[in-house]
Parts: C-alpha cells; sequence; structure tokens
C-alpha cells in the first residue's frame, strides 16, 4: 500500500502517521467486514440445513443494520468523549465474541436476535475510525488516506470469500456443521486483536510516543487550520440540511451496495458454481475494487474535487448491475459484477469524507455518527427488498434492477448537494 506516495517533504510527518496506523486500522476494519459479511458464505449451506426462505435469510442479513444504525451517533459521541483507544477495545471484544455465537442460530428468531445484536456491536467502529482520521490528517488528505484506510472492504471479500467456503467444507468436523465452523473460527480475531488495539492506537496525536513535540505541533496547527467554519456542537450537525441529504444519499448507496454484496453468492449458486468456486470467484470480483479505491481517492485529493469522484463511479455500477440482470451469458454477467463491484469501490474514500468538508468538532463527530446511521438503514432495506422480490419472482432481474436504482439515486443526490453548496465558501461546492 502506498501510504506515503505524492507527499511533499513538509508533509512527510502525515506519511509517518499513516504507516504507523493505516495498516492496522485497515485490519480491524478487514476483520469487521469479514464477521459482517460471512454471513452471505454461511448461507450456501446454512439455508438449506435450518430451513431458511429467502425472505428469511433476507430480513436475517438485514437486519444487522437496524442495530448498527441505532447506535452510531452516541457511540462517535461516545468516543470522543473517552478516547479511541479504550472505546475501541470494547467495541472489537463485544463484537468478536456475538459474531463467534452466530455459530448457536437453530432459528429464525436466533438468527435475528444475533444479527440485530452484532449490528450494534459494531456500530461504533465504522464511523469512529472515520472520525479518528480527522484526528491525524487535514481535510485535503482525507479522501486519499480513507481510500487506503477502506481498502480493507474489497480485501475482505478477497480473503473471506475463499477463507469462508474452504471452512465450509469442514461440515462434519467433530458434529459441527461448517457454517458454525465459520462464524467460530472468524469471530475469534476481534477478540483477540481488541487487546493488541490497546498498545497501538494512541487517542490523539499528542498521546503517541513515537512523535516527537515539533511533529505534534505540526499535525495539530495543520488539522486545526483545514477546518470549516461552522458551530461545532452535535445539534447545528443533526439538523444540517447538507449532511441530512448526504445521509439519504447514503442510504439508497449503502441499501445497492449491500444488496449486491450479500446476495452474491447466492446469484452465483444460481449459475450453478460450487460452493468452493464461489468463494474464488467472489475474490477475483473484488480485488479490483482496491487498485480502483486507491486511484480515485488520490485523484480525488490531488484535484480537490470530491462529487463528480462520487457521482460517476456510482453511475457506473449502476450500469454494471443493469447488465447483470439482462444478460445471459456468464461471461457477460461475471463482467459485469466485476465493473459494478469496481466502481462501487472507487467511490468510496471522497463519498465516506463528504461529512468532514462542512462540519468540525463535536459537530463532526456526531454527523458522521448521524451520516453512517442513516445509510446503515439502506444496509437492512438493501438485503431484505432483494429478498422478498427473489421469493415473489422466483427470479433475480427485478431485485437487481432495485440496487441499480439505488445506485442513480445516490449519484442524483450527490450532484445535487454539489451544485447547492456550489456558491457557498468553505463548502462542498461542486468540488468538493
Amino acid at each position: 500500500m502506498a501510504v506515503g506516495a505524492g507527499v511533499s517533504e513538509q508533509d512527510q510527518v502525515f506519511t509517518k502517521c499513516a504507516w504507523r496506523l493505516i495498516p492496522f486500522m485497515g485490519l480491524l476494519y478487514l476483520v469487521n467486514f469479514i464477521d459482517r459479511s460471512n454471513v452471505s458464505y454461511a448461507a450456501l449451506t446454512m439455508n438449506k440445513q435450518l430451513g431458511f426462505s429467502p425472505s428469511v435469510f433476507g430480513f436475517g442479513a438485514g437486519i444487522f443494520f437496524v442495530g448498527y444504525a441505532l447506535f452510531q451517533v452516541p457511540a462517535n459521541v461516545i468516543l470522543e468523549r473517552i478516547g479511541a483507544r479504550r472505546w475501541v477495545f470494547c467495541i472489537l471484544a463485544v463484537w468478536g465474541l456475538l459474531s463467534a455465537s452466530t455459530a448457536l442460530v437453530h432459528s429464525p428468531t436466533s438468527f435475528y436476535v444475533l444479527r440485530f445484536f452484532l449490528g450494534i456491536a459494531e456500530a461504533g467502529f465504522a464511523p469512529g475510525m472515520f472520525l479518528y482520521l480527522t484526528y491525524w490528517f487535514p481535510r485535503g488528505h482525507l479522501a486519499r488516506f480513507t481510500s487506503y484506510f477502506m481498502v480493507a472492504i474489497p480485501l475482505s471479500y478477497v480473503i473471506g470469500g475463499p477463507l469462508s467456503t474452504l471452512v465450509l467444507k469442514m461440515d462434519g468436523l467433530a458434529g459441527i456443521h461448517g457454517w458454525q465452523w465459520m462464524f467460530l473460527i472468524e469471530g475469534l480475531p476481534a477478540f483477540l486483536l481488541s487487546f493488541v488495539t490497546l498498545k497501538l492506537l494512541p487517542d490523539r496525536p499528542k498521546d503517541a510516543p513515537w512523535l516527537n513535540t515539533d511533529e505534534k505541533k505540526t499535525i495539530a496547527e495543520r488539522c486545526s487550520a483545514g477546518e470549516p467554519q461552522g458551530q461545532p456542537d452535535l445539534w447545528s450537525a443533526l439538523r444540517d440540511p447538507r449532511l441530512l441529504a448526504l445521509g439519504l444519499a447514503s442510504f439508497t448507496f449503502q441499501a445497492a451496495a449491500y444488496g449486491l454484496a450479500l446476495w452474491a453468492p447466492q446469484i452465483l449458486q444460481a449459475m450453478d458454481f460450487s460452493n468452493l468456486a464461489i468463494g474464488f470467484i467472489i475474490a477475483l470480483l473484488f480485488v479490483g475494487g482496491i487498485p480502483a479505491m486507491i486511484l480515485v481517492g488520490r485523484s480525488s485529493s490531488i484535484r480537490g474535487e470530491r462529487i463528480w469522484h462520487v457521482a460517476l463511479p456510482f453511475l457506473l455500477a449502476a450500469s454494471g448491475v443493469v447488465l447483470v440482470s439482462i444478460a445471459h451469458s456468464h461471461i457477460i454477467v461475471l463482467g459485469a459484477l466485476a465493473l459494478a463491484v469496481i466502481s462501487n469501490f472507487a467511490a468510496y474514500g471522497p463519498f465516506f469524507t463528504l461529512p468532514s468538508s462542512f462540519l468540525r468538532g463535536t459537530a463532526l463527530a456526531g454527523g458522521i455518527g448521524l451520516f453512517s446511521t442513516l445509510g446503515s438503514f439502506g444496509g437492512f432495506f438493501g438485503p431484505s427488498i432483494m429478498g422478498v422480490l427473489r421469493q415473489a419472482s422466483g427470479a433475480y432481474t427485478s431485485s437487481l434492477l432495485a440496487v441499480a436504482l439505488g445506485y442513480v439515486l445516490a449519484a442524483l443526490i450527490v450532484i445535487g448537494v454539489g451544485r447547492a453548496l456550489a456558491s457557498r465558501r468553505g463548502d462542498v461546492g461542486p468540488s468538493g
């Protein structure tokens, strides 16, 4: 990961921080996303063994995001008050135990309950890390460094797909189903890494033993100088129409993204691929998202533009999904899926840093939480509506078209926000 590429000599302190923090943060996010999305691979055998219908699975996969959404604003306010080190330790330890406990699922109700509480446990991590990055890097650097951090998302599918489908082959070992082994094995790393967090994650630059006094001063001055104007209190963020509009875009985008990601293994299964082949196909599809995320994030930071770096990838993703829904050739379907997945990830860095363009202080902490909260409800809606449409029609065409619509709506909202703010000094504007 070329964290320091393109950084001027005066910015070496931020390169140093990036190398110290982002690889470990990325590792945590990698584990986070594997634990969040491994239910999609469990479904390949779990659904049949437990008698789960498409609508039961879709609701259970999606209800994670209800719990996830409800706790994000308070979780970020807690992080702001007690510090990242202790708070992330608590988050990791609890989510690791709950993720492993999903192996105990035996009915739709137990599936719903465990997924809901897993969502609550994980709620503070991703928005907390977005806030944490603003403590270390000026606003002009955030799209690039956020992209480096978020490389963990496509990488989680590259690693998690083959790993999960290989573990499924342990079915029957010690009298335990393969999908149960998967939850047990993949829940353990989060719990163990929680203790490493106490050593490797300083609360803020002033607490980092590997920074000297001058470096700490440089970070404080540069981050302070890059803060936008506006009230720093929480209420000012929660009623800001710019944030609410972006939250709606996050809702439609994440409905599409999670709908596609959590159903992709079963879409491939319907094409008669084996479970093991599905894991490796998913890995190949998602690996292209890594360079796309890095390149678009760097381009956004270099050009000082975010709106079109978000909207164009969203529209390309929609095009890919539409093609998947109408194509009959397996080769065309796989190529279109690759286009959708790569375009989806390309927008991540610029998109998830948009709230930091016009919020600061506690307003930024709560604003990122609200932005993520609204997006998380999309994470519930997307997989759920796909399950309903799939069960009603017996095919994936209508559900995939719903995914495409989500991407298009997200792009239009982001473009609208950019146009509305273009004349306001210090805001996102057309350049973001």
